[in-house]
């Protein structure tokens, strides 16, 4: 039962709770005081989705997870109720949670569970979903007592959130996507997943600048996210109802490079056999994303200098010059400010691109934010292999924390996927549950912490190294990268094309990491 002091103090706890920044733990930790259960989770609504905002009593990554609404018979029961919904006990609809209740990883008992919808004036904002090991918990409730419970949950949600939304001035922008816009914005497309300082920061950046029509520079190291970035920033933008053209100018070869950016007419070269429309026409009105900037040649820099410079354009073979309305983004991994110093970019086209430069952080410096993407991840891999659920062995996200991530978001979404693979196999129960054993390909050079139940096991599906002398994690790193390109470079013959190939990585990457690496092929290596 709930008395009448306890809802009193509920709505005095939501009514101190909603002015201040963790105003969404607040929200769970009142409605856990005057409804006792070992697990609750607050949840936003979005769209066919429901994103947790807030949670006591299950595993951490749960956060990161994104649960589709008809993919889960219980949420889609809550949903579609206006009263709480109280499951009863033995309830064969699967649990959206199983395997993840602190304590019970290897699948929930019987049990009490309960939702309750969230709405303000007939819309939905979320749930809350209460969850207790004790059968029939939630029976003896009075159900106008939950309604009370609900309304003001409801009220005070909507409150923070409208608090929330005014104290970051976050909008967020209308997915109205166009021809080109779709394709551009719904590749990989991904929230960007982090409650990390760093990407606070970067969050923050972005918020200032996507409004602006400045030109951006997004530097970073591979696969930290720099493509991401900048489909937020164009969503953000007033530019959101235009195209994003996509243009990797690492892969585009020297003599078609101008050829790519501004457009051909028939005849133009051999092999122009019609009239080609370039990126700069196609993004007009909109957005032109420079991926691997820093790979152009200087020749190549020159011309698109002279495009950004005055917003015009000359197709090759054309003599009419064409005005465009583009903004641009451009994206790096090197170090364009000592390019610049090398003389291997130029120092006008730098400082014409790097208006507003934005860092994108690498994941070893993003504290406490791999186990959201872990969950992120492993929800988009529960969709993808038809699995029930997939979860994460506390033993696995203690190795997935420790690990410093050289290959950094990117790297973390390609060992989840393998390790999801094998973990599929091995299972023959509803629950696919990754282990250490799953998590292969890591860097030998980095120790991870040892299972308890086998102190001496190691990482499987790589060559142990001696790591006993190593002091310097980057050198060992090095060395390791070093030694398995002159390996893939022996077996292909010296050809870097065929080594990329087997290494699983772009010709042009290769080279480049080859070369920052002291490894070059002439007559002999």
């Amino acid at each position: 039962m709930i008395s009448t002091d306890a809802l009193l103090r509920f709505a005095l706890d939501l009514a101190s709770a909603v002015t201040l920044e963790d105003r969404f733990e607040r929200l769970i930790h009142a409605i856990r005081a005057t409804v006792e259960c070992d697990a609750v989770v607050l949840l936003e609504r979005k769209g066919d989705q429901l994103l947790p905002l807030a949670q006591q009593g299950l595993m951490d990554d749960v956060m990161g997870r994104r649960f589709t609404i008809r993919e889960h018979p219980r949420f889609t029961e809550i949903c579609a109720a206006y009263q709480p919904v109280r499951f009863p006990t033995g309830c064969h609809l699967p649990d959206p949670y199983d395997g993840m209740v602190s304590g019970f990883d290897d699948g929930l008992p019987v049990h009490a569970c309960m939702g309750i919808p969230l709405y303000v004036q007939g819309t939905m904002l979320g749930v809350v979903t209460l969850d207790s090991m004790t059968p029939g918990a939630f029976d003896s409730i009075d159900s106008r007592a939950l309604e009370i419970v609900g309304t003001m949950a409801a009220m005070s949600l909507n409150t923070a959130m409208l608090l929330a939304r005014l104290e970051t001035k976050s909008k967020h922008a209308e997915e109205l996507l166009v021809e080109l816009n779709e394709e551009a914005l719904n590749k990989d497309a991904m929230d960007m997943i982090g409650e990390s300082q760093t990407m606070q920061t970067l969050k923050q950046h972005l918020e200032l600048v996507a409004p602006a029509d400045l030109a951006v520079l997004i530097e970073g190291e591979t696969g930290v996210g720099k493509e991401l970035v900048a489909r937020t920033l164009h969503r953000a933008s007033k530019r959101a109802q235009a195209p994003m053209v996509y243009v990797n100018c690492a892969a585009i070869p020297e003599n078609l490079i101008e050829s790519e950016l501004f457009g051909h007419v028939k005849g133009a070269f051999t092999g122009a056999d019609r009239d080609r429309v370039g990126k700069f026409t196609l993004a007009h009105g909109g957005t032109l994303f420079l991926d691997e900037v820093g790979e152009l040649p200087l020749e190549a820099q020159g011309s698109l200098l002279r495009a950004i410079q005055n917003q015009e354009i000359q197709a090759v073979g054309k003599d009419k010059i064409e005005y465009v309305d583009v903004r641009i983004i451009a994206a790096t991994n090197r170090d364009l400010k000592q390019e610049v110093a090398e003389k291997r970019f130029r120092a006008d086209l730098y400082h014409r691109l790097s208006v507003f430069p934005i860092a994108v952080p690498p994941l070893r410096e993003r504290n406490g934010d791999v186990l959201l993407l872990a969950g992120f991840f492993a929800e988009q891999l529960r969709r993808k292999f038809g699995l029930q659920q997939l979860t994460l062995s506390p033993q696995a996200s203690d190795w997935l924390k420790a690990y410093p991530w050289p290959g950094n978001v990117r790297e973390l979404e390609h060992v989840l996927s393998r390790a999801a693979l094998l973990a599929k196999s091995n299972t023959n129960q509803g629950i696919t549950r990754i282990e250490p054993k799953h998590l292969t390909g890591f860097v030998d050079a980095f120790e991870l912490p040892k299972e308890p139940e086998e102190p001496s096991q190691t990482l499987s599906g790589s060559a142990a190294l001696d790591t006993g002398g190593i002091q310097d994690l980057k050198q060992a790193t090095e060395n390791f990268q070093r030694q398995t390109i002159q390996q893939a470079l022996d077996q292909a013959g010296l050809n870097w094309a065929q080594a990329a190939r087997s290494l699983g990585m772009d010709r042009a990457n290769l080279v480049r990491l080859g070369k920052r690496l002291g490894i070059e092929v002439t007559k002999r290596r």
